[in-house]
């Protein structure tokens, strides 16, 4: 699996990277020198060459294959590596450990046998029913190493995942299980990264490693099926684990028996024996409504965890972001809006008016296309972080553009539900009624870059909402949007 550093021609300018330059790696978290690397070579690879190596695949359905070509820049360089300090990590210091580390913290425990485990989701009862049965096979003690660097997109982040493992240790006969986090950036690599993962839990000092179904499997390609076959993984390091010194310890998916409560391998379960099972999206269903999760399917604790993690719908944050001409309604039915969530209480509610934007938060800026994106990427910034923290924001800018209405959804829905209104009163309608005469001003060419008459505006392909302050009143188009956040469940307490 190749680490690359990626960099672009400006960056190869601007540093002048060429062969036996030397360059500084920092961190970009504050600076800090990490390492110096003595470039050798400078190069433009063949990404797909390198997808179809690494991946199997240039289909970039593949998580791993997307990011190549879609985020890792043109160029790599090479060359020698000198670490200066080793980075800096401020969360769960308790579970981060070297190699070396964790190879004498395993002496001093006395344990000779070590079965590994790796994850990059939480971990439930079966998981605990495979680990057990796993270090009982081998008379082994189980090493617990979950990635906690980059995964798959919408995994679960590592700060609740490993509070989740701290819950579950405990189920653990007494000095069972050990917990260390991995930090590694997966690359959803099937078998070559079963490899992989392999040979980094033996310098970890583990003695055999647990291979699963679909290890590392990224989900469907473009035709709909696996991107690798299920138990490929399995295959590919059993014929490679003498080379590796690490011993592989296969399993196939736990499944529950509700009539004798215990959790057996789906190989080994009588055919016409009584089976239940919660999926991965039936339990994101149950997160998200607050259904009940059973004991048999994950302990208390680990729900408790996740539930604090996952709140329902009308404890969440939301973003109505509304869109439309100068003198549309917006702000009218921003501030009605507004006044009516206050009404229901249970949230704070932030207001991102388009001109008190424009005058807190990018006063330098001018209305260029350039400089309108950016506004709207301040407020969307904005509006994501106030979403996060459980608020209802209020945004109502002109926002003109598609793409900076797609890149400001896609950035607020990181953080909680993201409603486009489009307020489509007809330009005619915003001129005739505008009091301050800004449209008038415009047409003689006081002003430039004026949205709707010498600047375009590009309607929604998809909103939420479409409203007209022409044809309705704002008290009707407030009540659609309380309609439409309702609906969501995200006004349960008004």
């Amino acid at each position: 699996m190749p680490i690359n550093l990626d960099v672009d021609q400006a960056q190869i300018d601007q540093l002048g990277i060429k062969a036996g330059a030397r360059i500084t790696l920092r961190d970009f978290r504050d600076d800090r020198n990490l390492a110096i690397l003595t470039v050798e070579d400078v190069y433009r690879p063949d990404k797909v060459n390198e997808a179809k190596k690494v991946f199997g695949s240039d289909d970039d359905t593949h998580p791993g294959v997307k990011y190549l070509f879609d985020t890792a820049k043109e160029f790599y360089i090479g060359g020698k590596l000198e670490a200066i300090n080793r980075l800096e990590h401020y969360d769960f210091l308790d579970l981060r450990f070297t190699p070396s580390e964790l190879r004498a913290h395993f002496n001093k425990l006395g344990w000779q046998k070590v079965v590994a485990f790796q994850t990059r989701n939480p971990m439930h009862r079966a998981h605990r029913e495979l680990t057990v049965r796993a270090a009982r096979s081998q008379q082994a003690n189980v090493l617990i190493q979950p990635v906690v660097g980059l995964t798959k997109p919408g995994d679960i982040d590592h700060f609740t995942r490993v509070r989740v493992y701290k819950a579950l240790l405990p189920r653990y006969p007494n000095g069972m299980a050990a917990l260390a986090l991995l930090p590694l950036a997966m690359r959803m690599g099937g078998p070559r990264e079963a490899l992989w993962h392999a040979i980094i839990r033996k310098n970890h000092g583990a003695t055999h490693f647990i291979v699963g179904r679909d290890h590392a499997g990224p989900g469907k390609n473009k035709q709909g099926k696996d991107h690798y076959g299920p138990y490929d993984a399995q295959v590919l390091v059993q014929e490679h684990q003498e080379e590796l010194g690490i011993k592989m310890v296969e399993f196939q998916a736990m499944i529950y028996l509700p009539d004798s409560d215990e959790y057996l391998p789906i190989n080994e379960i009588p055919e016409g024996t009584r089976t239940l099972n919660i999926s991965g999206t039936e339990l994101r269903h149950r997160l998200r409504t607050g259904k009940e999760i059973p004991e048999w399917f994950s302990y208390p604790e680990v729900v408790k965890v996740l539930r604090e993690e996952n709140p329902l719908p009308a404890e969440k944050g939301f973003t109505v972001f509304m869109t439309g001409y100068q003198n549309s309604g917006k702000d009218q039915i921003a501030r009605a809006l507004q006044a009516t969530l206050n009404q229901g209480g249970g949230r704070p509610v932030s207001m991102l008016l388009g001109e008190n934007v424009r005058h807190e938060l990018s006063p330098e800026l001018g209305f260029t296309r350039k400089d309108r994106d950016l506004n709207i990427q301040r407020i969307a910034f904005v509006a994501s972080e106030l979403t996060k923290a459980g608020a209802a924001v209020i945004a109502a800018p002109i926002a003109p553009f598609e793409e900076a209405r797609k890149a400001a959804r896609d950035l607020v829905e990181k953080s909680g539900p993201f409603f486009l209104v489009h307020v489509a009163t007809p330009l005619e309608f915003c001129e005739k009624t505008d009091r301050k005469g800004v449209y008038a001003a415009a047409r003689r060419g006081d002003i430039k870059n004026f949205t709707g008459v010498d600047d375009p505006y590009e309607a929604p392909a998809k909103p939420d909402l479409v409203v007209d302050l022409e044809k309705q009143n704002v008290r009707s188009i407030v009540h659609q949007i309380v309609l439409l956040l309702e609906s969501n469940g995200l006004l349960d307490r008004l």
